[in-house]
């Protein structure tokens, strides 16, 4: 029997669960189609932001760049220019240290050659010059992986989230609920992650710290979780469906047949869904994160993702691996990066703030 989760952990019952969603029995899912949804609950929301890219205004912005700039302050290759000439040698350390954070040597050599370009067209002479062309030529490089994360355009808005065991995947969705909430759309989160012991309970307490209501199944099929929660998010005129997953890693295939599975299920509960399919990668994870994604994305047609833990990392550089579509790999958008713990730290991925975090500039 399914549940929602409120804040207090009220519960409702299973005869209003079963009017407000008209969900059908787990092994109904293979062949019944979703009900159509009463009228004037598709209608996009006009009460939220169309996109969401500038997360926070000054002085909390100066205060999660400070965070972002102390998170890659292991990467951070600023240092490189601090008495540095203009010189061969110069070159050649800027591209040792992208090699070294992560940046493979695919995207090291692209970008040292488009610098050795701007420094002859802009006739720079200082290496305080060349740290800011470098800059410049990283934030381009990293543009294709900035778009923002878009509500209201579909109601509601239904996001599927995977990712390998340990990637912060539950924190991260609820840090997302947190700030999709807070710009006005109603939130609703169902506990897929039947598998991980206490899962469910994290993320119900995640719904209690943001008062936002959780689906969640004792055990039993991910896929039924997922189905329930579409349906009820239809029912309920929420803005945003966000559906957990359990984390699994892509050699395991008969669990991302599972997810397979968990996809096609949510199309059946609403056959333009899933809108979104995100996932959660460990920044420390570095060049192994572009064969996580391209497993991913193989699986499931990703349309995003969210880079956690790159508080202290000194692979902040994969991220420009990506984007030069390194190992196959295609540059999948990124629309959250997270730097801390705090509700606040998850924050949207700006190309410029991330390439001057990486050089150490404000």
């Amino acid at each position: 029997m399914f549940r929602f989760f409120r804040k207090k952990d009220r519960q409702e019952s299973p005869q209003a669960l079963a009017e407000a969603t008209g969900a059908p029995e787990v092994d109904e899912l293979a062949d019944k189609p979703r009900a159509e949804p009463s009228a004037g609950l598709t209608t996009a929301s006009d009460i939220i932001v169309d996109s969401i890219e500038q997360p926070i205004q000054q002085p909390a912005r100066q205060s999660w760049m400070s965070r972002l700039r102390q998170g890659l302050a292991r990467t951070s290759i600023g240092g490189i220019f601090v008495g540095s000439k203009l010189d061969e040698s110069l070159y050649e350390e800027l591209e040792s240290a992208l090699i070294m954070a992560d940046a493979g040597v695919q995207a090291s050599t692209a970008l040292i050659n488009s610098l050795r370009q701007k420094v002859r067209k802009d006739r720079l002479q200082s290496a305080a010059e060349v740290r800011q062309a470098l800059a410049d030529v990283l934030t381009e490089h990293l543009q294709p992986l900035q778009k923002p994360f878009e509500v209201g355009s579909v109601k509601p808005l239904v996001v599927m989230i995977a990712g390998v065991n340990g990637a912060g995947k539950t924190t991260s969705i609820g840090k997302l609920a947190h700030a999709l909430q807070s710009r006005g759309a109603r939130v609703l989160l169902a506990a897929g992650d039947t598998f991980r012991a206490a899962a469910r309970e994290q993320l119900i307490e995640w719904g209690n710290r943001n008062d936002v209501a959780v689906i969640a199944q004792e055990g039993g099929d991910p896929a039924a979780v997922a189905f329930d929660a579409v349906s009820a998010g239809h029912a309920r005129d929420m803005d945003v469906v966000m559906v957990d997953t359990a984390g699994r890693l892509p050699t395991q295939l008969h669990l991302m047949e599972e997810l397979k599975k968990i996809r096609r299920v949510i199309h059946k509960a609403d056959q333009t869904a899933p809108h979104e399919v995100l996932l959660v990668v460990d920044g420390n994870t570095g060049q192994n994160a572009l064969a996580q994604v391209k497993a991913f994305d193989d699986a499931l047609t990703l349309t995003g993702l969210i880079v956690t833990k790159l508080d202290g990392t000194a692979k902040g550089g994969v991220l420009a691996a990506l984007a030069s579509g390194a190992q196959g790999c295609r540059p999948v958008p990124v629309y959250w990066i997270g730097v801390g713990e705090q509700l606040e730290d998850l924050q949207p991925f700006v190309a410029r703030e991330f390439a001057q975090a990486m050089l150490g500039l404000d």
